[in-house]
């Protein structure tokens, strides 16, 4: 096996390479100085086909207006414009490789706009989800998120750094389904490479429930065949009810668990590894308590994004979590479904089963062939309002 990434290819064997070290270098950095036959590819407006020596050729684009006194060579085609209800493909590429990095910034209704990659040969995506979601962005408002695979930096820069290995092919598209068009800045880095032959295939999925029935769990995945590993989980959640919301459990239901699952969580915010409603009570000027909600990010684990409602017309409060199984990856043989659930508390000490907005995004790697995705939810049923 060629080297085409530590990173990609510990995370994929099963080695933690974020708590180890080689030679007493630290592992992030740790393979820089190795060698490799892995070749650098790059896709963008500026080299749509990421081949060699063929960017910043482009006469025409996006920047032809701001560049038509310099010429070719100067950002002439910086982004593309996506119609109204098409689909572009932002990259196509032949061969084996690994997915390394993806860079965006797309205008317009997050929601609206679906992300998809597929693998190889498939003809239904591995990856289906909103824009906004899959960079946990959910709510189509920018907020600050420092993780390792996921960064959303300012002012609206969606970064993902999945180690994301291919055999055949990987074909990247965007669906812009709002009747207005966007504008999509974009690069997508990537390897040419050969691939391990345990390296497993990346998926993400989108789900929607909103009001969440009464007394039922959120699925967040199901009908998952096959070997391989769950990495992720993003919630964007609305809450309908005063009081606190986080007291549901997470439950992994692994390699053939019917009535009871294999693992078990304790907490919705101990899930997403916090405590406490999330609430450091602060003090204001005057040296009293504030409750409120503490907005973190970790590596691993982040409150990323609260939404205060405003008491006019968004009385609502909304919330953006994230947890990455990095270090702890949930490890199945045969099969995975995965569930949650909302609860609040009631008068008496008593919990109250939340009817809540809840959209997840979920990530992991497995086998191919993959199960079959749920429909995505309709226009009207993705939008945030």
């Amino acid at each position: 096996m060629k080297l085409f990434s530590l990173l990609a290819f510990c995370c994929l064997s099963g080695t933690v390479i974020a708590q180890q070290s080689y030679n007493g270098v630290d592992a992030h950095l740790g393979n820089l100085f190795l060698l490799s036959n892995a070749q650098s590819r790059s896709i963008s407006p500026e080299n749509f086909n990421g081949g060699k020596g063929a960017a910043g050729k482009a006469t025409t684009g996006t920047g032809s207006g701001p560049g038509r006194e310099l010429g070719q060579g100067w950002k002439i085609s910086p982004s593309v414009v996506i119609k109204a209800h098409t689909t572009y493909t932002v990259a196509e590429i032949d061969g084996s490789g690994s997915i390394q990095h993806i860079w965006m910034t797309p205008t317009g209704n997050w929601r609206w706009e679906i992300f998809r990659i597929y693998w190889d040969d498939e003809t239904t995506p591995s990856v289906e989800v909103p824009v906004g979601d899959f960079f946990g962005m959910g709510w189509g408002k920018y907020s600050p998120l420092q993780s390792l695979p996921v960064c959303v930096n300012p002012g609206s820069a969606f970064n993902c750094y999945w180690p994301m290995p291919f055999r055949k092919k990987c074909r990247i598209t965007m669906e812009n389904i709002a009747d207005k068009d966007m504008v999509l800045y974009y690069s997508v880095d990537y390897l040419v490479t050969e691939v391990p032959a345990n390296a497993a295939y990346f998926h993400a999925q989108f789900r929607r429930v909103n009001p969440l029935p009464y007394k039922n769990v959120v699925t967040l995945l199901d009908s998952v065949q096959g070997k391989g590993q769950y990495v992720g989980t993003y919630l964007a959640w609305g809450v309908h009810n005063n009081g606190w919301w986080g007291e549901g459990e997470i439950k992994f239901y692994m390699d053939g668990d019917k009535d009871w699952p294999t693992i078990c969580g304790t907490g919705t915010e101990d899930y997403f590894c916090g405590s406490y409603d999330f609430d450091t009570h602060t003090k204001n000027a005057a040296g009293v308590d504030v409750d409120g909600y503490t907005v973190f990010c970790s590596p691993y684990s982040g409150l990323a994004q609260v939404i205060k409602g405003d008491g006019h017309y968004s009385p609502e409060q909304r919330f953006g979590l994230y947890r990455w199984h990095i270090t702890d990856p949930i490890r199945f043989d045969k099969s995975l479904r995965v569930t949650i659930q909302a609860l609040g508390w009631r008068d008496g000490g008593r919990y109250l089963p939340l009817q809540d907005d809840i959209s997840s995004t979920v990530f992991w790697y497995q086998s191919e062939p993959h199960g079959v995705f749920p429909v995505l939810p309709t226009k009207d049923l993705l939008e945030v309002n």
